[in-house]
């Protein structure tokens, strides 16, 4: 069922809002850390690696083998998730773009416009 136009636009304007406040906390670093893309390659290789050695390992018998395939996927997860220090700090205020600055929360807005609406009924 699709949204009439007052819904659309309430959902637009709601996520306007999640985009302009929320997503800078989603977004933002922790600690000036953030995910490598050479980590993340370098752990991808050796996730390959450690799963070719642990089914070679399998295949032939070998445990010990099978062990550092083992140990090289999960060193290579290890590798590719880890954040890794940055040289900058971040930055602690950013100027907002918005022209006017709003009365209440975002939720008080949407209840004033509600019982603005009900009462125009």
């Amino acid at each position: 069922m699709p949204l009439s136009e007052q819904e659309q636009r309430l959902l637009d304007e709601m996520e306007r809002h999640l985009m302009s406040h929320d997503a800078d906390v989603v977004s933002a670093p922790e600690a000036g850390r953030t995910l490598s893309y050479r980590n993340i390659v370098y752990g991808t290789i050796l996730v390959l690696a450690g799963l070719g050695g642990l089914i070679v390992g399998l295949s032939t018998q070998l445990i010990v083998v099978g062990v550092i395939g083992f140990v090289l996927m999960l060193g290579g997860v290890i590798l590719a998730v880890t954040p890794s220090r940055t040289l900058r700090a971040p930055s602690a205020a950013r100027p907002r773009s918005s022209g006017s600055a709003p009365s209440g929360s975002f939720m008080d807005r949407m209840n004033d416009r509600w019982d603005r609406r009900q009462e125009g009924r």
